[in-house]
């Protein structure tokens, strides 16, 4: 899934942008590099077994983030191998990202998560030594919720509430007036379509409303091109953080914060090297210059040559796809500053070329050449999307020609038989789900119709729907346990054996686990239910 919704255009400074620059000279150093160190970088994945993977999907953290400017390199080598006492260096870099960007002070963590947790426990603690070592353990301090509208939550957030704070949920203005009170240490926003300009809960709206109560505003902007001026904090926002390593294009493990001084140094003592609950979020020397370079070398980028460059690359795949009858493209060019890039949007009929685009996203994905991409469609029209943003030199080429020869193979019907279910597996089920060290046991309650599967699945903490299929002894199942700001899915696959179903689970994210079901047969016998005339004789 995307990290962040893509928002309405802004007139701000850059126009275009998102990952690097690849100007014609900046392009001839890549390909120079590249031609240097490919079999070395080659050598050190396939040193350990691993596959390197083209990636047309963007700057997702379980691929790699982004791919890290030169700048940022250079940087990084030139700070290794030397010492700074910690604060000096935090103080230097915060004031030359307050000169780059316009805002009053910078801040480099470890990553914009860790940035979000160091801001929330500034509001916390707001600087008191005293109080930053008793968080999480909020009992009895002052400054305890923090406000975050609906339309904000989202799996980032466990950055906050790993800070102990309570979280007030919100929904309309009003409710947020109601919500502050001088429990309140921080409103958190994330920017997607419900924060822009005039809606409800927009960052303008929010900021009328904290106006009195002088409470903290950190707007979330990991995934967006970095404004100068930024257009956040004139909007409003207290801080805004950033992602180093998706469109800035700097070290993978760094953030960026920017805003408000002092509620910085609080953050700053929050964080590493301070003993303290941000300690464990330790930012090293190489990445607060190689975040320094990013953002410096963000002000000089050709963000329109990067963007034209992108659009030459997917105009080479679209050539090449549209060769297959029955293939179409688009190209869609967002406006806002949410992982600003263009991506090309590759259709065609499945019931003609008898293959889905999630099918083609699996077949590249996991098989060499791999290639990340995403897909799309329903039972008339499927897709699949390229996104070139972190694609390098001569990578066009090759997904070209993945894409086209899958396309371009002649492929039978799919059968739409099913097998007949192999037996009658309506009832209650015991689950005993092994992760990697913990076992759990869930229930299901399963209703059969020929070969479809539904039903309720009791989960460690939950009750939800369960849905699925039988074919001959397969058995496949699928349920989401859904929070305000955290899903898990669930899919079971396991092979029927009489009574006993096993397999493995897949979890998505949070990687595989094995499960044993077994059919609870009840042993009661059957036979009639007495009601009793009246109030018990005796007890």
């Amino acid at each position: 899934m995307n990290r962040r919704e893509i928002i309405k255009s802004l007139s701000v400074f850059p126009l275009a942008g998102g990952a690097m620059a690849l100007d014609p000279a900046l392009a001839e150093g890549i390909e120079e590099r590249m031609s240097k160190t490919s079999a070395d970088t080659t050598s050190i994945y396939e040193s350990i077994g691993v596959e390197t993977i083209i990636n047309c999907r963007g700057t997702f953290t379980i691929i790699g983030g982004s791919t890290e400017r030169p700048e940022v390199i250079e940087a990084i080598e030139k700070a290794t191998g030397y010492f700074a006492q910690y604060d000096e260096l935090a103080f230097g870099i915060g004031k030359k990202l307050a000169k780059l960007t316009g805002a009053e002070w910078g801040m480099v963590s470890a990553g914009c998560a860790s940035a979000m947790r160091h801001v929330t426990t500034a509001c916390v603690a707001r600087g008191n030594p005293e109080i930053l070592i008793r968080v999480p353990d909020l009992t009895g301090l002052e400054k305890t919720e923090v406000i975050i509208p609906k339309h904000s939550r989202n799996v980032y957030d466990h950055a906050i509430r790993n800070v102990g704070v309570t979280i007030i949920e919100v929904d309309s203005p009003e409710e947020l007036k109601q919500a502050f009170s001088h429990k309140t240490a921080m409103v958190y926003i994330m920017t997607n379509d419900a924060s822009e300009k005039g809606q409800p809960l927009s960052l303008e709206a929010i900021t009328e409303i904290t106006k009195p109560y002088n409470v903290p505003i950190l707007v979330d902007a990991a995934a967006e091109d970095l404004t100068i001026p930024n257009v956040h904090l004139n909007r409003g926002a207290t801080i805004v953080a950033y992602s180093g390593g998706k469109a800035i294009c700097g070290p993978q493990c760094a953030g960026l914060l920017l805003g408000d001084k002092d509620i910085l140094m609080s953050a700053w003592q929050a964080s590493s090297p301070h003993h303290g609950p941000g300690r464990d979020s330790k930012v090293g020397k190489e990445e607060m210059f190689g975040m320094l370079a990013a953002v410096e070398a963000w002000t000089t980028r050709d963000h329109e040559a990067e963007w034209k460059t992108w659009l030459s690359w997917l105009d080479t795949i679209s050539q090449k796809v549209t060769k297959v009858k029955g293939v179409t493209t688009s190209i869609q060019e967002p406006k806002g500053l949410n992982n600003r890039c263009p991506r090309l949007i590759i259709s065609w009929d499945p019931n003609k070329l008898h293959l889905t685009g999630a099918e083609m996203a699996k077949e590249v994905g996991y098989n060499a050449p791999r290639i990340a991409i995403g897909s799309g469609g329903d039972d008339t029209i499927t897709s699949v999307n390229i996104t070139p943003s972190q694609m390098r030199p001569g990578n066009a080429d090759v997904v070209a020609d993945r894409l086209h020869g899958i396309l371009s193979q002649k492929r039978k019907p799919k059968s739409t038989t099913l097998a007949a279910p192999s037996s009658v597996i309506s009832g209650r089920w015991e689950v005993t789900i092994d992760y990697f060290s913990s076992q759990s046991k869930h229930s299901w309650f399963l209703e059969q119709d020929g070969n479809w599967l539904q039903g309720s699945h009791q989960g460690d903490f939950s009750v939800r729907e369960i849905v699925g299929m039988i074919e001959g002894d397969q058995v496949k199942l699928r349920s989401t346990d859904r929070h305000s700001a955290d899903s898990i899915t669930f899919i079971f696959s396991g092979k029927l054996t009489g009574d006993t179903l096993s397999g493995s689970l897949y979890l998505g994210e949070y990687l595989n686990a094995k499960f044993t079901a077994k059919k609870n047969n009840y042993n009661n016998k059957k036979k009639p239910v007495e009601i009793p005339g009246g109030a018990p004789l005796a007890t």
